[in-house]
């Protein structure tokens, strides 16, 4: 029995060949696309893994910071965040969290009392701590003092280790107040929260001197009797002189360090 090779058999074989090889590299390559893909969204899932592991396995310090008008608050806020780790404490200012008046009239936007309990979507803020205790991203919204209305930008605000929440009623919701795990009422003489309040308002916010004086006596001076001087019982601390207290401001960062370091 004789066994010949013709050259068409051994063209048709070395095709074979090519077609074979060329099919294997590309079934190899789209599997090495796949798996790229895969570990690509796999580590996509771990980052968002450690973030909600982390936030929620070790616990979140919340602070609450609250004291009247013009009382320093937003300047202890300041000097302690300044004194962290960058990167390492959410601020949501209680302002962010006014309710909406675009639906009121421009000319009674003026006469709301923003300084009332009522003037607040507390639901919105507590559902917010809550979605950062549990390692979620929240949008926090914006509010123009000029228009007196909520704006349509948002914050990302992503979860970190140490929540403040600062603003003149921060203390008066008995819920928010009991996820805090520090109160703080931030206290100053009413005369200098007056002379304060006068600076800001005419820098800040547009209003003319007299206008503001007339809102402390018939808004300012009542709410802050009635409703947030009486927050000062759940303070865990009161800090007097507000943001030139330096051995208070030393004392709240070397709590918010300890924890961090545990």
């Amino acid at each position: 029995m004789t066994i010949s090779f013709s050259s068409a058999g051994t063209s048709s074989f070395n095709l074979n060949n090519t077609m074979c090889f060329t099919i294997t590299f590309v079934i190899l390559m789209n599997c090495f696309y796949i798996c790229l893909v895969n570990a690509y969204i796999a580590l996509i899932e771990m980052q968002k893994y450690s973030i909600w592991f982390k936030y929620t396995f070790k616990e979140m310090l919340i602070i609450g910071i609250a004291g009247g008008t013009g009382s320093g608050k937003t300047t202890v806020v300041r000097k302690i965040i300044e004194s962290l780790p960058a990167g390492e404490v959410v601020l949501l200012p209680q302002d962010s969290y006014y309710k909406d008046s675009s639906h009121v009239p421009v000319e009674e936007r003026q006469n709301i009392n923003f300084d009332h309990p009522d003037a607040f979507e507390w639901s919105l803020l507590s559902k917010h701590i809550m979605m950062l205790k549990e390692g979620k991203s929240i949008e926090q919204p914006t509010y123009s003092y000029l228009t007196c209305t909520r704006q349509s930008e948002t914050i990302h605000i992503e979860p970190r280790e140490v929540v403040i929440i600062e603003g003149i009623l921060a203390l008066c919701d008995k819920k928010l107040r009991n996820m805090m795990d520090l109160k703080i009422f931030v206290d100053a003489d009413p005369d200098e929260r007056l002379i304060r309040v006068i600076q800001r308002d005419v820098i800040e916010r547009g209003r003319t001197a007299e206008a503001v004086m007339e809102r402390y006596t018939r808004v300012l001076k009542p709410m802050h009797l009635q409703f947030i001087e009486p927050c000062k019982r759940y303070a865990d601390l009161i800090v007097p002189e507000g943001g030139s207290n330096k051995v208070a401001i030393d004392i709240l960062t070397m709590y918010i360090k300890k924890h961090l370091k545990s």
